[in-house]
């Protein structure tokens, strides 16, 4: 019983993890387009993850991408909690250090990818500036 558990589980984590990284690809894709310049994607550090870093203008972008199948959970954009919006700032400003930024004009963006329950894509919300210090 406990492996068929397993098993349940993993397929799950699997399907998660393409369903995120499905909506990263879709991100990328919809920043291009309105004229974002992607550096980096899921840039890790010890305080966390980002999952895009763009340039867009002369700002540098810090991306958080949300993707949700359905809505019985919220929106995707609603997973991005305060405590998220911290470690975002954390991981950002770790970024700007690292790569002598500190002067350099940033800000943090949130793409939420929606789908339906059925796996269908149904669209892409772009919020500019969605973080800001607290």
């Amino acid at each position: 019983m406990a492996r068929d558990t397993n098993a349940a589980s993993e397929r799950k984590n699997n399907a998660r993890q393409l369903l995120g990284r499905k909506g990263e690809q879709m991100a990328a894709i919809t920043l291009r387009e309105r004229g974002y310049r992607i550096l980096e994607h899921n840039f890790r550090c010890r305080y966390g993850e980002i999952d895009l870093i763009a340039e867009e203008s002369d700002d540098l972008v810090f991306v958080e991408v949300k993707t949700r199948r359905g809505i019985a959970f919220g929106r995707p954009e609603e997973a991005v909690t305060l405590t998220k919006r911290r470690k975002l700032a954390q991981v950002a400003s770790y970024y700007l250090a690292l790569h002598a930024k500190y002067d350099h004009p940033w800000r943090i963006d949130v793409v939420a990818i929606q789908f339906g329950q059925d796996g269908k894509f149904e669209e892409v919300r772009l919020y500019q500036n969605a973080v800001s210090d607290e």
